[in-house]
């Protein structure tokens, strides 16, 4: 029996290309008996589609803070609460900058607010855009509020560049995951 079974995670994709490992990502953490939850942001949907993780996790994707039918109920607040863990991923710079300002403009960013779950993220971007002062700086004072990184892996790019800044591979996330479950 994995340490993920009967969890529920509540799994962010946020804008990158590496959105494409996320519905794997979703049937990794399925396999271990995990119930999973798939918020998208607007960028993320120009990636990959709502209905692909909805098929694979077997549950509607929320995707807008402004949803009339889930939001009379101020289920953002019961989402918030329903989750053992947050997990983002990808998270990308553009994630990153906005959590660690405190902001929330979208249904992601006003979860990982609202909730008590820990956050743990996967970032993925541009070996620039990861090595860059801001974003770097965004991971500082994002660990020093308790968030978890997983990755960057190093590797080929989507942009062709190589270097730090790939997401790590769905079953190396689902890995790091349970060590840090049976850690805590």
């Amino acid at each position: 029996m994995s340490v993920l079974e009967e969890k529920r995670i509540l799994l962010g994709v946020s804008g990158g290309i590496a959105a494409y490992k996320s519905p794997d990502l979703v049937r990794r953490l399925r396999e271990r008996g995990a119930r999973v939850q798939v918020v998208m942001t607007a960028n993320a949907r120009q990636f990959v589609t709502a209905m692909t993780f909805q098929a694979v996790s077997g549950r509607p994707v929320r995707e807008d803070m402004w949803d009339p039918r889930a939001e009379a109920a101020m289920s953002h607040i019961e989402l918030a609460r329903w989750a053992d863990r947050l997990l983002v991923a990808p998270a990308s710079a553009d994630f990153l900058a906005r959590h660690a300002c405190g902001l929330a403009n979208d249904l992601l960013s006003t979860l990982c607010l609202a909730s008590e779950a820990p956050l743990i993220v996967a970032p993925a971007m541009n070996r620039q855009m990861w090595a860059h002062p801001a974003t770097q700086a965004n991971c500082k004072t994002l660990s020093s509020r308790g968030v978890h990184f997983l990755g960057p892996a190093e590797g080929d790019q989507a942009c062709g560049e190589v270097g730090p800044g790939r997401m790590l591979e769905p079953m190396e996330i689902v890995k790091r995951l349970e060590k840090m479950i049976e850690q805590s």
